[in-house]
């Protein structure tokens, strides 16, 4: 795997713009690691900025391509430069609930399904 151990960080777990596909001949030739490591991002989802991208990654587990490889071991080397954040719980007396949510409205190119998130904060705090 390329001994992602000794990877450099990135500081961004995702390039801009960047607009994966299930159509292309560069398969990836491993894809039982493909499946065990994105597997295992699942637990990292918890951290809400990477929990778009681990499930857009997920979608290619029966066929990955080597475009997808590349874009799980961009996230591996997200969470190697950033392992020490987390998520900060401030004291507040304030208990408002806020929503946030987002969505693409169809723009995947292999089937055009549409993806949405979401963040809820307690007062400053993200609950979830």
């Amino acid at each position: 795997m390329d001994n992602m151990l000794n990877s450099k960080g990135v500081p961004t777990p995702m390039v801009t713009n960047l607009k994966l596909s299930g159509q292309g001949d560069d398969e990836f030739d491993n894809p039982y690691l493909y499946r065990s490591i994105v597997g295992s991002l699942q637990y990292a989802t918890l951290r809400p900025e990477i929990s778009f991208l681990v499930n857009k990654v997920i979608q290619y587990m029966q066929f990955p391509l080597l475009t997808h490889w590349k874009c799980v071991k961009r996230i591996l080397r997200y969470l190697t430069g950033t392992i020490d954040q987390g998520l900060l719980f401030h004291a507040s007396t304030d208990l408002r609930l806020f929503s946030f949510t987002d969505s693409d409205w169809g723009l995947d190119i292999d089937d055009r399904r549409s993806t949405c998130g979401y963040g809820i904060y307690l007062g400053s705090n993200l609950v979830s």
